[in-house]
């Protein structure tokens, strides 16, 4: 079973949270409850997960498709649910950006395959209400 522990090490909400390999990440709060810049907010580090699941989920397939991906990016832009407490996810939008000699079919169904079936992070998102589409751009 995967372990994280969260210390405070800046100011009143500064933490740092780490796994059991070392791996550090830092986070802060909104700039209404006393932000200071230290690190990023927890629902944004949901999306970050989301982008590096998926990431992985895309590439793996493209290369066993033999597709060459020189480069890769992703933008995900999220609006959270208003007035409420928790705020969820209530949409989520992705675009895919792969760069090489890729087929855009290929590509398209990667992403699919990613979103709607492997990527743990978007099924865990989806079933807590989040709606997510996804666009596929493929530069040569």
């Amino acid at each position: 079973m995967p372990k994280i522990e969260l210390s405070r090490v800046h100011g009143d909400f500064g933490f740092e949270a780490s796994d059991e390999n070392g791996h550090i990440v830092k986070m802060d709060t909104s700039p209404e409850t006393g932000w200071q810049n230290y690190g990023v907010r927890p629902m944004q580090m949901l999306l970050m997960g989301l982008a590096g699941c998926s990431a992985i989920d895309v590439l793996l397939i493209l290369k066993k498709q033999r597709q060459e991906v020189r480069d890769y990016k992703m933008v995900i832009n999220g609006e959270r649910e208003a007035g409420k407490e928790p705020s969820l996810w209530k949409d989520i939008d992705i675009e895919f950006h792969l760069y090489g000699n890729i087929e855009q079919e290929k590509a398209e169904k990667a992403a699919e395959l990613s979103i709607e079936k492997y990527c743990s992070v978007s099924a865990t998102l989806e079933k807590a209400g989040a709606g997510i589409k996804y666009k596929v751009f493929v530069h040569p």
